[in-house]
């Protein structure tokens, strides 16, 4: 089988509404390397700080991608690999609620008490991204790239 080398660059952009105050900090880029068992989910997590000024500490977060309509699409040149995000409000999970391409998961609430968690917990919250096997089984051996822009607010 060949590898498939992979690399997802993860953007942030918090929205405002009126007086409540959303912010996401601590986003890196998400790498999977070379992938050499095709036949297994291989899936990369991160954990990052998540701050809500809403009276319930709650948010929302939408995902778009830049595949075709803000699909989650790696791309290596014309071929593309499908991918998932899952979202967790708290840190350090391995899965999480499946997010959909620009649908608003809602219902998330925050556990952080500054806006850079600087004091209180260091994170609150979870990146997950999957590259599922079957996608990764038919995919051709290529170094695939792609973004997604989170666009977060507060409920």
């Amino acid at each position: 089988m060949a590898a498939v080398a992979c690399a997802l660059l993860s953007f942030s952009s918090p929205a405002l509404a009126a007086s409540e105050k959303v912010r996401i900090t601590g986003l890196g880029d998400v790498a999977f390397g070379s992938i050499g068992n095709l036949g297994a989910d291989s899936v990369r997590s991160q954990s990052l700080c998540l701050y809500s000024s809403s009276t319930t500490n709650g948010y929302s977060v939408t995902a778009i991608g830049t595949g075709p309509g803000g699909s989650f699409e790696l791309s290596s040149g014309s071929l593309s690999l499908p991918f998932e995000v899952q979202w967790s409000s708290s840190a350090g999970q391995s899965s999480g609620a499946q997010v959909s391409p620009n649908v608003p998961l809602t219902g998330q609430v925050t556990t952080a008490t500054q806006q850079t968690c600087s004091s209180g917990p260091a994170t609150s919250a979870s990146l997950i991204v999957v590259l599922r096997s079957s996608a990764l089984s038919s995919a051709m051996a290529g170094t695939y790239n792609g973004s997604i822009t989170l666009l977060v607010g507060p409920e």
